[in-house]
């Protein structure tokens, strides 16, 4: 009901089919079964099925959750059955014992089962629980031991090795060691059962269910059953003690043994099962001997005739029954034909190499030889020949070859067997002669002769093998015992000469030859070498890397069981025990020495008379392995003979032959010109040194170094010299000598010039060379030098100028390479060398090092890889340094010095952002050294900052030295008020600032230490300890004020605050310097400096917060400030918005008392200045004071007329002239803004006045608006026109009206504005013409914007009637009036000005004018008749069009890579930022057009834009523009409704300088709503004509963010609509988006529904009909018609189409016919009536439908009756 894999309703108590069928057997049957099982242990399924109701009595013992995991053991799911072991033991584990008890009786049958179970995790499993039960239950498993041991036996025999340890260690934990023989022993007839049950009677089919188990499973189970039961019936052999259950067993065993299906369990498929048949072999050989010997006829033929069998598996238990078998059954070999059966494969197993399994193959052929009876060897020299023959084969077989463990075993065990061939057969008898002849000469020999070509075999024991069998034949010669035969001694004398004699002939034959084998030879020392010095290959060969191999432990496998027997290990032990003797010591015959001497003097022979450099290395081989006097003397003997010449000798040399074969012949070698290879005679310098003394060796050394020789040997011979102890006390003299000394010194100058020459290549006999400097200087032994001390200095002297005459080098590209070889030099000299530094040559070159590291590589010309060798090389020498300085820093030393240098960088030095970087790196690592090494703050780097830091005078002068440009961004901002001493030109312009100024070099460095530093200190809690921590602090900030009054420009500037950004530097480091220490200093600066370190000031307040109170600790009182200076002035500036009120009062108090008192205090523009800071605060002034503040100043206009610069030239002008004329217009500013009531007529007059003759002033001097004060001066002016404009704008709407003068407004409106706007509008005109480059410094694009705000006032009037200078161009087609043409030509172009400003002020400028400009065509429209055009075409403005058509060649080449739907981020305000804003606001300026003309102009401008392709260049553009996602910034994320550029209306601002970036974005989604709006019916066939990718994309944006804002704005232009319509009502739906008009005249009525589609407007509009009442149904499908094409192909609002349906029906019922070619009266475009009539038919047509026709059909005939139209 519902399938299996129904989920189970929780809480249904309702017992299972089984459960319920229990039940019923429990009514019936009257008796309550405990448990149902079925079958026996082995062969049934387990049905283990509680019975539930009413078995309380009986199942009491048995826990309710272990009766569930038992009953899930019966589960046929793999995960269920293993879950529920898992379970079960740890339930056991949990449980109390009598629990687990009640467990006991059902145990054995499910332990049974579940132990054999097909999956190994299941098994495995079992066996630990099993574990556990046994550990809880103890003594209580003995009466249900019977019936598990079995099984447990088995379980302990497991194919899967960790269930078979896991079973093991239950076994161990339930019987201790003594008990387990008695626990077997009880139970034996249980397992042997179980064993033989398996063995004999089972099958795959009757061990599985072949429901539960496939064929393969079953079958896999049923092996792995085999496996286990032969292997138990090992195991159970080897745990009984006594013979009495052993002779027992052995009758049940005898049973076994008879079945003809055990024998065939030797030949299985399966290799496991054979492997465990002869496991079982060697048991029953070992334990039931008599068994073995009574079925001998059987057991030799199945053991003896299966050699053959290789398999990794089978062939160990194999050879070991193999040798049981030999060693049990005397005469197996007469139940078995060994010439037949058994020699065969034994041959071809040697053969073969074992094929594979030499490891455990060979070791028991020396073993089996002992076994061997005469009538299976006979003859004997024949058996052994073919054996040894066959076993020689095996080195070479494939497998032996490729493995180097295989070939050595392969060899071992060849010697073992020949040792104990020979010892078998040492009697003195002719026969047995010949057989160790044959052994010796035609084996033994061969395979050394083969092994000297073979590398494999020479670096296997071979050689030690042959080497320890001659030392026990030496031993056998020499040490005799009494009473033993003195045959034996002579047997092996003769072995011994005979061997030596054949081997001594072996080597002559292979070096006494002109074109020997190298690799011979090589062989012939190694076989020597190991011949002499047996010992030391022995100690490799034990020190090699042995396997390791994982064991799951048996422990009971490796405990004696008390048996003896004559098993197969003893016999292999006793065997090799005869040949196994290790011998220690050499050689000891006198033949070994002469073949050695024979050797060497042929060597010599063919050195001196062919050259033979392989004779000479093979010489050397021998020398190092034999350097005796007796060599010595042989050679120098045979040297005489040859030359035959009697040279008058030195005494000394006489003496020692081997000083005379040293500096007769190896010295001779050694100066041979175009040698290559000399290590091999430096050795020989060296064999022959350890015949001489230690004055002989001096001697003999120096003379080899003043000989001349490469620099190449002289590096071996110190090489070879330090290998070991005695040899370099031997040598010692000679390295700390002066004859090597002055030599080495030598080499470094020589190698250092050679390296600075022309020659970039450095050759390898000079890397040997710089090789041989690194090692004198960083060898040390016992901490002494390598060579003198003295020889050292002078050795880093000369590599310290060579490093310094790198850096003077314009190019050190020729100089890498010798560089580099310092490098290599000096690291290892620093880091192997202690008190390295203690030397001043030493500091001296470290101090160069970091030089070359703190220069930037396009200076130095230093590859990557060389800069990292040298700041490694600083790195170990500073290290090195402080480890060993006094935690000072002395004058001269490196540190000292570096940091002079690096202070001198800094301060003279202009460095570029990657100089200043590096240098900055390389000062960080010097002090990050120093704080590694140290282990808390040291005093060395608080010196070290201090000598870094400049002093003060030195802070005030590269403070001075930063380029002034700063000033110009507070300056017109108006959040500074400063001068400057003549200002010129090119003050404000950077002069390729493309390096830093060393202030900011020096902030950055400072910092980044301090901060270092500080953050060591910080860690370890403790204040700060650097000295002067607050001047740096407060410099870093001035710097970073500096870069941000710039504007982080010009590049350099912005890659330099980027870069502290990254050092996490751009906030200073405020956090190391107690706020109010670092505020009163920055307050000290502003006070007494002015300037820059008050708007530092001001920023360190605003961003940390500060209020009135800490600021007021500063200054105390207001009276402190006064009188006022300009850098209190700066000062006061930025304190006054957190002075208190009281604190203003008392300021503008003093003010005014200054300004009202002008005549005797000098400083009038302090006085201004500061009421002026005080009025912004919104301090309250009196009316009477500021009328006394206005007398004063119009008193001023009387008497100090030069203060107001009326009509003056500015560039004369000063700054302080200029700030004093700026703060007059900011108080008139300040009194329209917020005390106009208090002016009367004559200070209107004044204050109108005033701002007139100032912008004539301004107007007059353009050119000078370089100057930011004259920029200050038109920016203010301007402010005070824009406060003006808007106080007059608003005069109407407020109260102030009936408190000024009644005729100022009109004065205001009759004449100032006009004098305003006239002198306003040219002044851009001028600018641009005046600094034609907007990137130019001195841009006066401040003046730009403020004149931008001033004209955005301007009336449409003044535009229509400007009076600005006259401007045509040539052939340019326009109905326009002068006026206004010349006003487009004008400003049109300056829509592409890159100047943000100017643009918008451009834009808003001309949208006032706009909607003007279609009444000049349509009255030059109205002159010409419709009927003379065919397709009525028209042009906006040729101005605006000449714009578009520049901008989109522009943007088609900026935008080109981007495809339709990518959004192409423009950088603000860049050039192409510039041309795009200029392209998109003359676009909306064109649609502003359009929108404005009436709908006949409107289709014939349409046609144009269609015609031009301009609208669908636009749309590509504006898809690439527009942002994916159009959402407005600075919304909240969980906002109701989300709002997009559609939604939210653009803000052109002209001074808008946030939100810059989302500008262009804003502008093109404008600019696309604004154009689906006005030309619905353009960008419908211009989607309809894309490709499917670029449509799809279109539409499902415009869908997501257009359509449903523009459907909405169309329905409710509908329901706001005030178009009256005679006979026409029209309302609109807004949930359905629907329109229905309603159309009624006389007896007609007609209802037509408007539905807008959901990609409105890209989609076609449905016209669906309504109600309809006295109208024809043709007509009626004609109107509708014309309505749906009116709609789609109509560019204007719904509205504007119904009426132009309504007009049609209008005219069809005044009797004017349709046109037959669109059906319609009106045109759809140029709304034209039928007018063109036919001659013939007299029917009127559209003169544009007619041009249509003629056009598409190629005639000129009548649509209807098809005569020629004439």
């Amino acid at each position: 009901m519902g399938g299996k894999n129904k989920q189970r309703t929780k809480g249904n108590v309702r017992p299972s089919n089984s459960g319920r069928a229990a039940e019923v057997l429990t009514r019936e049957g009257g008796v309550i079964p405990a448990f149902v099982g079925f079958g026996s242990a082995v062969t049934s399924e387990l049905c283990y099925v509680p019975a539930v109701h009413g078995a309380e009595d009986i199942d009491s013992l048995v826990d309710a959750d272990f009766r569930l995991v038992l009953r899930k053991l019966s589960k046929r799911d793999v995960v269920t059955r293993l879950k529920a072991v898992q379970d079960f033991g740890s339930m056991c584990q949990e449980r109390d014992a009598e629990v687990v008890k009640g467990i006991l009786p059902y145990w054995p049958r499910i332990y049974c089962k579940i132990s054999v179970d097909h999956d190994r995790r299941i098994r495995e499993a079992t066996q630990q629980a099993f574990e556990q039960l046994v550990l809880k239950v103890r003594r209580s498993l003995a009466p249900f031991l019977k019936s598990l041991m079995g099984h447990w036996i088995l379980s302990q025999c497991d194919t899967y090795t960790p269930a078979a340890s896991a079973a093991c260690q239950a076994f161990q934990a339930a019987f201790s060691p003594a008990k387990q023989p008695e626990a077997i022993s009880f139970c034996k007839d249980e397992i042997l059962n179980v064993l033989q049950d398996i063995l004999l009677k089972e099958t795959a089919d009757t061990l599985s269910d072949s429901q539960s188990l496939s064929e393969e499973e079953r079958e896999a189970k049923y092996v792995r059953m085999l496996t286990s039961s032969l292997l138990g019936v090992k195991r159970l052999l080897s745990l009984l003690l006594q013979n009495d259950d052993r002779a027992t067993l052995e009758k049940r065993l005898a049973h076994l043994v008879n079945s003809g299906k055990f024998w065939k369990y030797g030949k299985h498929k399966t290799p496991q099962v054979r492997g465990a048949f002869f496991e079982m072999v060697c048991a029953l050989c070992e334990f039931t001997p008599g068994l073995v010997q009574a079925e001998a006829a059987r057991f030799c033929p199945a053991v003896l005739l299966s050699i053959d069998d290789t398999d990794p598996v089978v062939l160990p238990p194999l050879w070991e029954a193999v040798l049981h078998v030999v060693s049990t059954i005397p005469d197996c070999w007469t139940h078995v034909n060994a010439r037949k059966g058994f020699l065969p494969k034994l041959w071809a197993l040697l053969k073969e190499g074992g094929k594979g399994m030499a490891k455990a193959f060979h070791p028991n052929l020396m073993p089996l030889l002992s076994k061997l009876p005469p009538q299976v060897t006979d003859p004997k020299l024949d058996f052994y020949t073919t054996f040894f023959t066959t076993f020689i084969q095996g080195v070479s077989s494939e497998r032996a070859v490729t493995s180097p463990s295989e070939s050595a075993v392969i060899v071992t065990s060849f010697v073992e067997c020949l040792r104990y061939c020979i010892l078998q057969n040492a009697e003195d008898v002719e026969d047995q002669g010949k057989f160790r002849t044959m052994l010796t000469s035609q084996q033994l020999l061969p395979l050394l002769e083969n092994a000297l070509r073979n590398p494999s075999l020479q670096n296997g024991p071979l050689f030690l093998s042959v080497t320890e069998m001659l030392i026990s034949w030496e031993k056998r010669v020499g040490l005799q015992r009494e009473g033993e035969d003195s045959d034996s001694k002579d047997v092996f004398q003769r072995l011994l000469t005979d061997f030596w004699e054949d081997l001594g002939l072996l080597c002559v034959r292979y070096v006494d030859n002109e074109e020997a084998d190298p690799q011979a030879l090589e062989g012939i020392a190694t076989l020597l070498h190991v011949m002499h010095y047996p010992e030391r290959v022995n100690k490799k060969q034990a020190h090699k890397k042995k396997s390791v191999r994982l064991c799951f432990s048996k422990p009971e496998e490796n405990e004696k069981t008390g048996v003896e027997g004559d098993g197969a290990e003893k016999l292999a032990q006793a065997v090799s025990g005869l040949v196994n003797e290790k011998a220690f010591g050499s050689l000891q015959t006198q033949h070994f020495e002469d073949v050695v001497c024979q050797l060497a003097q042929l060597c010599l022979v063919h050195v001196n008379e062919k050259n033979s450099e392989r004779h000479l290395v093979f010489l050397s081989h021998l020398m190092r392995s034999f350097h005796t006097p007796r060599i010595f003397s042989t050679l120098v003997e045979l040297d005489d003979k040859m030359t035959k010449d009697d040279k008058q000798r030195d005494e000394g040399i006489m003496k020692n032959p081997a000083v005379q074969f040293l500096l007769e012949r190896v010295v001779m070698w050694l100066g041979e010109k175009g040698r290559t290879d000399t290590e091999h005679l430096v050795e020989m310098v060296f064999s022959s040194l350890y015949c001489c003394s230690r004055q002989e060796t001096n001697r003999i050394l120096n003379h080899i170094t003043t000989m001349g020789l490469s620099w190449g040997i002289i590096l071996q011979i110190i090489q070879r010299a330090c290998t070991d102890p005695e040899t370099l006390k031997s040598c010692s003299d000679w390295l700390k000598g002066s004859v090597l000394g002055e030599r080495l010194v030598g080499l470094t100058d020589e190698l250092c010039k050679m390296g600075s020459s022309s020659c970039s290549t450095i050759s390898p006999t000079s890397g040997h060379s710089w090789t041989l400097i690194s090692l004198v200087l960083s060898q040390h032994h016992n901490d002494e030098s390598l060579i003198g001390e003295v020889y050292m200095e002078k050795i880093l002297e000369k590599l310290h100028v060579t490093l310094s005459e790198t850096k003077s080098l314009s190019d050190a590209g020729n100089m890498e390479p010798l560089i580099s070889f310092i490098c290599d030099v000096a690291s290892t000299f620093f880091s192997s060398v202690q008190d390295c530094l203690l030397l001043v040559s030493a500091e001296e070159l470290l101090l160069t090092v970091f030089q070359l590291t703190a220069q930037d590589q396009a200076h130095t010309h230093l590859s990557d890889s060389l800069l990292h060798k040298l700041k490694n090389v600083c790195v170990a020498g500073v290290q090195s340094l402080v480890q060993h300085c006094e935690c000072e820093v002395k004058e001269g030393g490196f540190l000292h010095s570096a940091a002079v240098w690096v202070r001198k960088q800094l301060l003279g030095t202009l460095l570029d952002i990657k100089g200043l970087q590096v240098l900055v790196l390389a000062v960080q690592s010097i002090v990050e050294t120093v704080i590694s090494v140290c282990d808390q703050a040291s005093p060395i780097i608080i010196q070290f900052f201090t000598l870094l830091m400049p002093s003060l005078a030195e802070w005030t002068r590269i403070r001075q030295a930063l380029p002034p440009q700063w000033i110009k961004n507070p300056l017109l901002s108006s959040r500074l008020r400063d001068i400057c001493e003549k200002p010129t030109v090119d003050t404000w312009k950077f002069r390729e600032l493309n390096r830093l100024p060393a202030h900011l070099c020096a902030c950055a460095l400072l910092g980044k230490v301090a901060q270092r530093a500080a953050f060591i200190q910080n860690e370890a809690e403790s204040p700060s300890l650097l000295p002067n921590l607050t001047s740096t602090v407060s410099e870093l900030l001035y710097a970073l004020q500096w870069c941000k009054e710039l504007n982080y420009s010009p590049t350099v500037v912005s890659a330099y605050h980027n870069m502290l950004t990254d050092w996490g530097l751009s906030e200073g480091l405020n956090g190391q310097v107690p706020m109010k220490t670092l505020l009163e200093t920055l307050y000290t600066r502003s006070v007494t400096e002015g300037g820059l370190w008050s708007l530092t000031l001001e920023n360190y307040i605003r961003s940390n917060s500060l209020e009135g109170a800490a600021v007021r600790k500063l200054y105390c009182s207001a009276n402190s400030l006064f009188p006022v200076s300009q850098s209190k002035l700066s000062t006061l500036q930025v304190l006054c918005p957190t002075m208190s009120n009281e604190d203003r009062e008392s300021l503008v108090a003093l003010a005014t008392a200054g300004l009202v008192n002008w005549q005797q205090d000098q400083n009038v523009y302090g006085c201004l200045a500061v009421l002026l800071c005080c009025l912004k605060a919104d301090t309250q002034v009196e009316d009477e004071v500021v009328q006394a503040i206005l007398a004063t100043v119009m008193e001023w206009r009387n008497s100090r007329e030069e203060w107001f610069l009326f009509s003056c030239d500015l560039s004369k002008a000063t700054s302080e002239q200029l700030n004093l004329s700026v703060e007059i217009m900011r108080f008139l500013s300040w009194l329209v803004a917020h005390s106009p009531a208090v002016l009367g007529g004559s200070q209107w007059d004044f204050l109108l006045c005033s701002m007139l003759a100032w912008l004539e002033t301004a107007s007059e001097n353009v050119r000078s608006l370089w100057n930011p004060w004259v920029q200050l001066f038109v920016c203010e002016n301007a402010g005070l026109i824009v406060k003006l404009n808007h106080f007059f704008t608003t005069l109407s709407s407020s109260n102030i009206a009936e408190k000024l003068p009644p005729e100022l407004a009109g004065e205001w409106t009759g004449f100032f504005v006009e004098g305003i706007y006239n002198l306003l509008l040219l002044l851009p005109v001028s600018i641009t013409e005046t600094f034609a480059e907007p990137d130019d410094p001195v841009f006066p694009l401040a003046v730009l914007q403020s004149v931008g705000v001033a004209l955005t006032y301007v009336p449409v009037q003044q535009l229509t009637q400007n009076s600005l200078p006259p401007r045509f161009i040539a052939d340019q087609k326009t109905n326009l009036p002068e006026p206004l043409q010349t006003l487009l030509n004008t400003f049109c172009p300056l829509l592409l000005f890159k100047a943000r400003p100017l643009q918008i002020t451009v834009y808003h400028i001309l949208e006032k004018v706009m909607p003007q400009l279609p009444e000049c065509d349509g009255e030059g429209d109205n002159n010409k008749s419709d009927d003379d055009r065919d397709e009525p075409c028209l042009s906006p403005p040729a101005s605006l069009m000449a714009i578009l058509s520049a901008c989109e060649e522009l943007c088609d080449n900026i935008l080109s890579g981007i495809q339709v739907g990518e959004y192409a981020v423009v950088q603000p305000l860049s050039v192409e930022y510039s041309f795009i804003l200029g392209y998109l606001l003359a676009w909306k300026l064109l649609l502003t057009f359009f929108k404005s003309s009436p709908s006949h102009l409107r289709a014939n401008y349409a046609q144009y834009l269609k015609r031009s392709c301009s609208l669908n260049k636009l749309l590509l553009h504006l898809f690439k523009l527009m942002p994916e996602n159009p959402a407005y910034p600075g919304q909240e994320a969980e906002a109701r409704e989300t709002k997009t550029f559609f939604t939210e209306s653009l803000n052109l601002a002209v001074d808008k300088c946030d939100s810059v970036e989302w500008e262009l974005p804003h502008l093109a989604c404008s600019v696309y709503y604004s154009t689906v709006q006005d030309l619905p019916a353009m960008v419908r066939l211009w989607w309809n004509s894309q490709e499917k990718r670029v449509s799809a994309a279109v539409e499902k944006f415009t869908i997501k963010y257009i359509s449903p804002v523009l459907s909405a704005q169309e329905i409710s232009s509908v329901h706001t609509s005030t178009q009256m319509f005679d006979s026409m009502t029209v309302k609109a739906r807004s949930a359905a988006r629907e329109v229905i008009a309603t159309y009624s005249v006389d007896d007609i009525f007609i209802e037509l529904v408007i539905q807008l589609p959901q990609n409105y407007p890209l989609g076609s509009i449905t016209v669906e009909s309504g109600r309809r009442v006295g109208v024809a149904v043709q007509q009626w499908r004609n109107w509708m018609l014309q309505l749906s094409t009116y709609l789609t192909h109509q560019n204007g609002s719904i509205m504007e189409g119904l009426a132009l349906w309504k007009n049609n029906v209008d005219k069809r019922f005044e009797g004017i016919e349709d046109c037959m070619i669109c059906f319609s009266v009106i045109h759809g475009s140029n709304y034209s009536l039928p007018k063109k009539a036919c001659r013939t038919c007299k029917k009127k047509f559209h003169s544009a439908c007619l041009y249509k026709w003629f056009t598409s059909s190629n005639k000129s005939t009548c649509p209807l009756c098809r005569e020629t139209f004439f």
